[in-house]
């Protein structure tokens, strides 16, 4: 029966370094050059999808409705876009703005226009605010963070809970005036896998924060990212923003990023239908339109919200195996030793561990000794600081299912060792 390393004795403790010290440097001698930094599709997932490459052969074939899409116009999107990622994420054609292959250039434009404009509710643009400050819920998605650390935002971690963020410290925050907005993966966050419960999406819908521009950043990435089980309705935030009388203060963003193909997909910013209406004005001086015919080519790719649900079940036979064989090594090497635990997520892209404090970068930096590249540690927190060092975000998609067990495997031996080091310490 496998003892905690806690429950070990000093010699037990000693013994098993010497074990997993030799196990580790096996598996560095075996040159190793795996990358699970991000979380990339596979070239499976990327193959599954090419066929979207020739629905559009002919001229004629670029029309939508008398929309020419090969020429100016529709800084919007073109009514097909609007109606397919109304109908994916609930809400209306009309609430929709189309844009191009990354929702990450739409949720920046926002934050920039909020600069240099302000938003619709605003007083005063932001660059004339004396302090703007961001609620992050962590562990998050860094690309977030950086958005707002860019413009020099104060950024204010809140702790992710089983069910979100913490909402007791969200609803005090927002009472000041300077807390501008907040960022959210509310299904499948990044990197935990969570599902923002029923009870924390309407505490969020009937927020009433002090500041009339508040921007709910309600980053729905993996809305349709079901890898075990069927898809899970979601409920619609806008509408669920309007009946709480904030009908402005929700700001949703989705893409095909991990639908078709993420260096050429396209995106969607869903809003008010009065922000839509601001925010064109503002974005129409800076682009007369996006990719269109790339918006055409995916309506007719996926067709409507069944036919990409089934898309989806495809990409979910590539994923699950990925990620079961993740989370039965971690059960199997790490789960009875005490060192770590994490979530089990059934969508998404990543699985966040947390192992006791002080472990992660030490953990990483062997896993990068033995060949393993991850996402640096500290990276899910704002600032790159995590204050326990113990936050560690595994991509598991983009390797085949051998070099993933390989990657695994050395995750482990490091994670192990890590642990054993501080405790022999």
């Amino acid at each position: 029966m496998t003892i905690p390393y806690k429950n070990m004795t000093a010699a037990q403790k000693s013994a098993e370094l010497d074990t997993v010290r030799e196990a580790f440097e096996a598996e560095k001698a075996l040159g190793l050059k795996l990358d699970m930094s991000r979380g990339k599709p596979g070239r499976e997932q990327l193959d599954l999808v090419s066929e979207m490459l020739t629905v559009i052969a002919e001229p004629s074939d670029c029309f939508d409705g008398t929309i020419d899409t090969r020429n100016y116009g529709e800084v919007r999107g073109i009514p097909a876009a609007k109606k397919l990622f109304a109908e994916l994420l609930g809400c209306k054609p009309e609430e929709c703005f189309i844009g191009g292959c990354a929702s990450l250039t739409l949720m920046y434009d926002l934050i920039a226009k909020a600069y240099t404009h302000g938003l619709l509710r605003s007083e005063k643009s932001w660059s004339k605010e004396e302090k703007i400050k961001f609620l992050c819920p962590a562990p998050g998605y860094d690309r977030h963070f950086k958005v707002s650390q860019s413009f020099g935002m104060e950024l204010i971690t809140v702790a992710m809970t089983p069910t979100g963020p913490d909402m007791d410290a969200v609803e005090e925050l927002v009472k000041d005036p300077a807390v501008k907005g907040m960022w959210c993966v509310p299904k499948f966050s990044n990197p935990d896998g969570i599902v923002y419960s029923d009870e924390t999406i309407a505490r969020i819908a009937r927020m009433k924060p002090a500041a009339p521009d508040f921007a709910l950043m309600w980053d729905n990435a993996y809305c349709i990212h079901e890898f075990e089980g069927e898809f899970i309705p979601f409920p619609d935030m806008l509408a669920l923003c309007r009946e709480a009388g904030n009908p402005d203060m929700v700001y949703e963003f989705a893409s095909t990023s991990k639908v078709t193909f993420p260096g050429a997909g396209v995106s969607v910013m869903a809003a008010s239908t009065d922000n839509i209406d601001y925010l064109a004005a503002l974005i129409g001086i800076q682009i007369i339109s996006y990719d269109k015919v790339n918006q055409l080519r995916h309506v007719r790719y996926l067709k409507d919200k069944a036919h990409t649900l089934a898309l989806m079940k495809k990409h979910a036979a590539i994923l699950r195996p990925k990620f079961r064989c993740v989370l039965d090594t971690l059960a199997r090497e790490i789960a009875p030793l005490g060192i770590a635990e994490w979530q089990k997520p059934t969508g998404g892209y990543f699985i966040s561990v947390n192992t006791l404090p002080g472990l992660a970068k030490r953990t990483l930096a062997l896993c990068k000794e033995a060949g393993v590249t991850m996402t640096p540690a500290g990276a899910t927190f704002p600032y790159g600081v995590d204050p326990n060092d113990s936050n560690i975000r595994i991509a598991p998609t983009l390797p085949p299912v051998d070099e993933l067990q390989k990657a695994i495997d050395v995750f482990c031996l490091s994670l192990r060792l890590a642990a054993l080091e501080q405790l022999t310490k």
